[in-house]
């Protein structure tokens, strides 16, 4: 990822447009600004659906308020829906006018209306709420090439490797040719370093610069994201796409302080699991070191499972949890008494009754060889299968999302 980071560098949009010479200092009011008309041509109320368990505005809301980045959060709209979801996901809300919420209307025209009556806003991050696997820590890096390195706008990019060909209409005599590579010497992917595109997930830009009409300019940057967090969602055709990725790439949130774990799915192919794999009782010894509290979990009516995890909490100290018929009311139970909620919570499971609560989970995963169901509501599969180091895998996953989960 930081290699990917390194790459950004200085463009020129536009050398004739003076820099908006904003003061940096620790005063600048930084607001963060995701606008959600309520009209949409393609998917009604698009903003505010469900996807994956998550209104699609929560997702990038969730990453700017755990950014710890802005003073202020809004959300521009005209629709009292998405005024109710935006308030419940920590936002602000602004009221815009019936004439910056018509389909014509540009989303300059709506930030300048956002500026005219919060004159307290240096600088704006106008984050799109149609991309749902925005991260905070990209929010972060790209948010100090305003503060720290003076420059007046940031946009985010991602690298492309596609060739393109100029369009022809078909009825003419005219013929395609190559707009980015040479026919005669076709690059491999590898030797080719591809090109930068606008994905649309944010752009900075100071109040000065908006207020002489634009989003990028002056001294402007890009800032490079990883393809895998550059999501963009355009239409119905892309929705079911775009919930399999936001399962294995949003951000789950401030996670994870507790982590669930189904022992008969996670931890048993035999009676001997246990004693012949180390490496997730391992697992289970790193995560506490990382102050990961891990709760085992059998049922009344397997005495197998619940005879290993006596011999597993023996190994590592962790708790074992007997669960009902209704393992959420359970788990509930003990989140309410931790102060948790299902944000910092993990979940392993491997079956069909444990899908509700993959759902759930801030992160949630299933071994590699987990039935079909199960593997579609876990938000990621690992490669090794139950009782071969499944637990461990997991643990590597919950230790790559804790320094992106940072508040």
């Amino acid at each position: 990822m930081a290699s990917a980071r390194r790459r950004n560098n200085e463009t020129s949009l536009d050398e004739c447009q003076s820099s908006s010479k904003l003061p940096r200092n620790d005063k600048s009011h930084i607001a963060a600004l995701i606008l959600a008309r309520g009209g949409s041509k393609g998917i009604p109320l698009k903003n505010i659906k469900m996807l994956a368990g998550v209104p699609l505005i929560g997702w990038v809301l969730r990453a700017a308020v755990d950014s710890g980045m802005f003073d202020s959060v809004w959300v521009s709209t005209d629709h009292a829906e998405i005024k109710k979801v935006a308030e419940a996901w920590g936002a602000q809300v602004h009221q815009r006018s019936p004439e910056v919420s018509r389909d014509s209307t540009s989303s300059l025209e709506t930030i300048q209306e956002f500026l005219k009556y919060h004159n307290e806003v240096d600088i704006v991050c106008n984050i799109q709420a149609t991309s749902p696997c925005l991260h905070p820590f990209d929010v972060r890096e790209a948010l100090k090439k305003i503060t720290e390195d003076g420059y007046d706008s940031v946009f985010s990019v991602v690298r492309r490797h596609q060739f393109r060909w100029k369009e022809v209409d078909e009825l003419s005599d005219e013929k395609t040719k190559a707009l980015n590579l040479d026919p005669a010497n076709r690059p491999r992917r590898q030797d080719w370093p591809g090109e930068l595109c606008e994905n649309g997930s944010f752009y900075f830009t100071t109040k000065d610069l908006i207020n002489t009409g634009h989003l990028q300019g002056g001294k402007s940057i890009y800032y490079e994201m990883l393809p895998e967090f550059s999501v963009d969602i355009d239409g119905d055709i892309d929705w079911p796409v775009a919930e399999q990725r936001v399962l294995r790439y949003g951000y789950p949130g401030k996670v994870v302080r507790l982590l669930f774990c189904n022992v008969s799915a996670c931890l048993a192919e035999g009676i001997n699991a246990l004693s012949s794999n180390t490496r997730n009782t391992s697992a289970i010894h790193m995560l506490q070191e990382k102050q990961v509290e891990v709760i085992l979990l059998t049922s009344s009516n397997d005495a197998v499972a619940q005879s290993l995890a006596d011999k597993l909490q023996k190994r590592t100290g962790c708790q074992v949890m007997k669960v009902g018929k209704k393992p959420q009311n359970n788990l509930e139970e003990v989140m309410k008494n931790k102060s948790l909620d299902w944000k910092h919570v993990a979940f392993m499971g491997f079956d069909q009754a444990d899908e509700k609560l993959l759902k759930l989970a801030g992160l949630s995963a299933v071994p590699g060889d987990a039935p079909e169901l199960a593997s579609k509501a876990a938000k990621y599969i690992c490669h090794l299968s139950r009782g071969s180091g499944a637990v461990w895998d997991f643990a590597e996953h919950i230790f790559l999302h804790k320094p992106m989960a940072k508040p």
